[in-house]
């Protein structure tokens, strides 16, 4: 199950209903499937903009911004004081997010970071009302310990790639979850199919959130599917 997608008609219905996007949105997104970039797409896009609405957000961080299309969504939620923090390894990348964001005016609500996104959270304090992970899934878990204190009472984590995208199969991931994932209380993985590096980045990583019990999580089933977790008030 390696290349098990989420329901087109799903995906499409969401997108139908809005949130609605704009023309920067509608740019960003054809240059993402001109070049076969990983995206979230409108309908999760949308997703995260409620999210932020949901939390009533004035800061975000992003593990992982791309070229900024899930930025984008967020800052158009965010008061005009708000902030959200893009981190992205690539300057180009981070570069055109620059410009995406001043276009739809919203780059003073942006701060941009060059770097790698778990050395990038050390120098800022919380609270972030919502947090975008969505780097290296084999690092998932890692950015949830190093963002976690972080997170405001009642804040929100999504995690993109939940179900799909790359080599993560979502057959071995249902199948470790319905055999009862890690051990309870002690950690420690049961047997259960052979994962590659990135399903296990992803199992490790919901292990990590399901069982922290400041957080609830559920599945989004749209997009690549999309893990929710809200920290406890």
């Amino acid at each position: 199950m390696a290349d098990y997608e989420i329901s087109e008609f799903l995906e499409s219905f969401a997108t139908a209903l809005g949130p609605e996007s704009d023309e920067v949105i509608e740019e960003m997104g054809a240059q993402a499937r001109r070049e076969g970039f990983p995206y979230v797409g409108p309908a999760v896009g949308g997703w995260l903009a409620m999210c932020a609405r949901f939390a009533d957000a004035d800061r975000v961080f992003e593990f992982g911004s791309g070229f900024g299309y899930s930025a984008y969504w967020f800052a158009r939620e965010l008061p005009a004081d708000g902030e959200v923090v893009l981190t992205e390894i690539d300057a180009d990348e981070l570069d055109q997010a620059r410009e995406y964001l001043a276009r739809g005016g919203l780059a003073d609500r942006a701060a941009f970071e060059h770097g790698d996104a778990i050395e990038t959270i050390e120098s800022y304090d919380g609270p972030f009302d919502v947090v975008l992970i969505d780097c290296q899934k084999e690092r998932y878990a890692e950015a949830f310990e190093a963002v976690r204190d972080k997170v405001a009472p009642g804040g929100i984590v999504a995690a993109d790639n939940a179900v799909a995208g790359g080599s993560i199969d979502a057959g071995d991931l249902r199948a470790h979850f319905e055999d009862g994932g890690a051990d309870a209380g002690s950690g420690e993985a049961t047997d259960g199919p052979e994962m590659d590096a990135m399903t296990r980045g992803i199992a490790d990583y919901l292990e990590a959130v399901r069982g922290d019990e400041a957080f609830e999580t559920t599945l989004l089933p749209l997009g690549e599917g999309v893990a929710v977790s809200q920290r406890e008030w």
